[in-house]
């Protein structure tokens, strides 16, 4: 087992044990118990009651956080000539089409979301393999399937994410960084939560959010009140 830096253990000594924190007060401690040189990202996991194995318990969707995530989303934009000057007047960082599809056959995929339309979807079929392992595929779920192409890559800029539970049952997203205020990491993890607790199956039965946790890159986790979530 790794020994414990110095950093770590007074990171350690600042959470209370067996301690549920209110979701201002997690804010508030993973802030201050982040040290490191670069800005760490802020992450939540949540566990929810749910059999993902089951179609009618599973748990995707989208949120529009409040403050954004901090992060400089890069957006590639498949679309069609005629959408090319909207997808660039929107923000996005690729535009294009069969250029970028032979790129990603040749497994480029430095991006963190791609938009497109439906009528390319048929197109991006046989590269599922390469893009769904990544998160990458395109979902109309989404949003990020639509003729609206300025309104999804905008969107993304300006904080949309999607989530998805995964087989173990549980949520994560990046809901921030270690330079935010606690007030915007609250107010972002509150949207995120609020968002979670209105897409419950009605499949689900007993407790709907089980535990959630906080934590910043390299931070040690602090447990959430989940009935404050």
């Amino acid at each position: 087992m790794a020994r414990l830096t110095r950093k770590q253990k007074e990171a350690l000594a600042k959470i209370e044990k067996g301690k549920l924190y209110s979701i201002t007060e997690a804010s508030a401690l993973v802030k201050d118990i982040t040290n490191t040189k670069f800005d760490a990202s802020v992450d939540i996991a949540v566990r929810l009651g749910v059999d993902p194995r089951k179609a009618n318990q599973m748990v995707r969707g989208v949120v529009t956080l409040p403050h954004g995530t901090g992060k400089d989303v890069k957006v590639l934009a498949l679309v069609t000539p005629d959408k090319e000057a909207e997808a660039k007047e929107a923000g996005a960082d690729y535009v294009g089409l069969d250029e970028y599809l032979d790129k990603i056959k040749s497994g480029w995929t430095d991006v963190d979301v791609i938009v497109t339309m439906p009528s390319v979807m048929g197109k991006l079929g046989p590269l599922g393999r390469v893009l769904g392992p990544r998160g990458l595929m395109p979902n109309p779920k989404t949003g990020t399937v639509t003729m609206d192409v300025a309104k999804a890559v905008s969107d993304v800029k300006a904080g949309k994410i999607d989530f998805k539970v995964d087989k173990t049952g549980i949520v994560h997203a990046s809901i921030g960084k270690a330079s935010f205020s606690a007030d915007k990491i609250v107010d972002n993890a509150n949207e995120l939560l609020q968002t979670l607790i209105k897409l419950k199956p009605t499949a689900a039965k007993g407790t709907y959010v089980k535990s959630i946790y906080m934590s910043s890159t390299m931070s040690p986790s602090v447990a959430v009140d989940p009935k404050i979530g």
